[in-house]
């Protein structure tokens, strides 16, 4: 009992010694980031709901997208912004089926678009100011104007002409492959140029070359990492880190041609881990902050395991993995994350802003977490029955 203890103490020092370590720089929250309408964590949770059911049907799983989207978008619209944070959830709302009421939320993203005048953030070199781009872009593709896209395309073209840094790759934290690769393969299928994605392509292999690790099939957040250890001794794996690349391994493949040269490659990390996220997965279906590290930990993390969900969905869907022998885990998962829906459509246990596996409460929330649960939604959604 007393080691128990001092490991989850020796953890929570860990995390709490870089849990406030941002996207763009160290010791300082963004303004954007700052935003009160990004999420909360309240002192006293509402009760839980009682009208969801973890069958994977269409209706049930419709019931329980709109129910956590109505409730996201009532509290957050008034606070949009172009930030990532943000830039999440939009691309769950433009997940989310139409049988859940999707057309009002893609509606909503079309009036966020248009305020900010379908404008990327300010920083080129930096993926998370670029994320809001798969949102503009999927709207393109559907209204087809141009000025939807142009300055996407704009922003992106003056980052492919930097040079790249040997001492710091262009994306040198695994977050970003979810905030950047997606922008850069969509601009692809948008224009018919294969140059956004050749560039996609070459700076992902330099992140995996950097942050994968070949014997664990996770990824450190970013190089810092590489020698921090858990109370346990072991490397430590963020769950929402893994959980941003797993989405954005997703979400490139599902919008690479079929004969891309190096979309075997990608094909190949996805199934390493996949195979190695269903091994870690809890009992209750979630995945805790620390992959590697389960003890030390009190609460399971839902952004994560949302995103972990979305993954192994898209997965079965698209035939890249064994229905058999994956449903289980999205079922499992499914289950969890219904666990901690609130009466009101609040989803509990998001880890707040971080960079590391960090303490929460059950109640806290954030709009990225329900992005990705939104995500993992959509993917369920198409299969159920």
């Amino acid at each position: 009992m007393i080691s128990s203890c001092k490991r989850v103490m020796q953890a929570m020092g860990i995390a709490a010694a870089i849990l406030l370590i941002p996207h763009g720089l160290f010791g300082q929250l963004t303004a954007a980031e700052e935003n009160r309408w990004v999420g909360d964590t309240p002192a006293t949770a509402p009760p839980l709901a009682s009208d969801l059911s973890p069958n994977l049907t269409r209706k049930d799983v419709s019931h329980a997208i709109e129910k956590v989207a109505d409730w996201q978008l009532a509290r957050a619209e008034p606070g949009f912004s172009q930030d990532w944070t943000f830039a999440a959830l939009y691309t769950g709302f433009m997940a989310v089926p139409k049988a859940a009421n999707g057309e009002t939320y893609q509606q909503a993203m079309l009036q966020m678009a248009k305020k900010f005048n379908w404008q990327l953030g300010p920083r080129l070199q930096h993926a998370d100011d670029q994320a809001i781009g798969q949102t503009y872009l999927e709207l393109y593709l559907r209204y087809h104007d141009p000025a939807m896209m142009a300055p996407t395309r704009e922003h992106l073209e003056a980052t492919m002409a930097l040079p790249d840094d040997p001492e710091k790759p262009l994306w040198w934290w695994c977050d970003a492959l979810f905030m950047a690769p997606p922008v850069l393969a969509k601009l692809s299928q948008a224009t018919g140029e294969r140059k956004y994605l050749d560039f996609m392509d070459h700076e992902w292999w330099i992140t995996s070359g950097l942050l994968y690790s070949p014997s664990n099939h996770l990824f450190f957040r970013d190089k810092s990492f590489l020698d921090k250890h858990e109370a346990n001794g072991r490397s430590i794996f963020w769950s929402r880190g893994n959980g941003w690349v797993f989405a954005g391994l997703a979400r490139v493949l599902a919008l690479m041609p079929p004969d891309y040269p190096s979309r075997p490659k990608y094909i190949a990390q996805f199934k390493q881990m996949a195979e190695e996220l269903a091994g870690l997965q809890g009992a209750d279906g979630l995945w805790m902050p620390g992959l590697l590290d389960a003890a030390a930990y009190r609460l399971p993390e839902n952004s994560g395991s949302a995103f972990y969900a979305y993954g192994f969905a898209y997965g079965i869907n698209s035939g890249i993995l064994s229905r058999a022998k994956y449903q289980p885990v999205v079922q499992k998962a499914w289950q969890g994350l219904l666990s901690h829906i609130y009466e009101d459509g609040r989803l509990g246990c998001i880890q707040p802003i971080g960079a590391a596996p960090g303490d929460f409460t059950a109640a806290s929330s954030y709009v990225f977490g329900t992005g990705a649960f939104l995500l993992a939604g959509s993917e369920v959604y198409r299969l159920a029955h």
